[in-house]
């Protein structure tokens, strides 16, 4: 049974759209790193329209979730 679609589930969702991205399956694929790119600019999207309107705990995970996955881009596009 899928969780209860609300705006953290929302977020999370699209994160882990993009670390998938990221994180090819087998070793010798490449990350899709247009794929990432874009799911990062929808949560970037998202926090900048729904800004204050968003509980202090959605704001944190938010930034949390687009700092890791920011930092994870860099190190895969290092990696190509």
């Amino acid at each position: 049974m899928l969780p209860k679609i609300d705006v953290t589930t929302f977020f999370l969702s699209i994160s882990q759209a993009a670390m998938q991205a990221l994180q090819p399956e087998k070793a010798t694929d490449k990350p899709h790193l247009e794929m990432a790119k874009h799911n990062i600019d929808l949560l970037e999207l998202l926090q900048e329209k729904m800004k204050g309107n968003l509980t202090p705990n959605e704001s944190e995970l938010l930034t949390h979730l687009l700092f890791q996955l920011r930092m994870s881009f860099v190190q895969a596009e290092k990696k190509t």
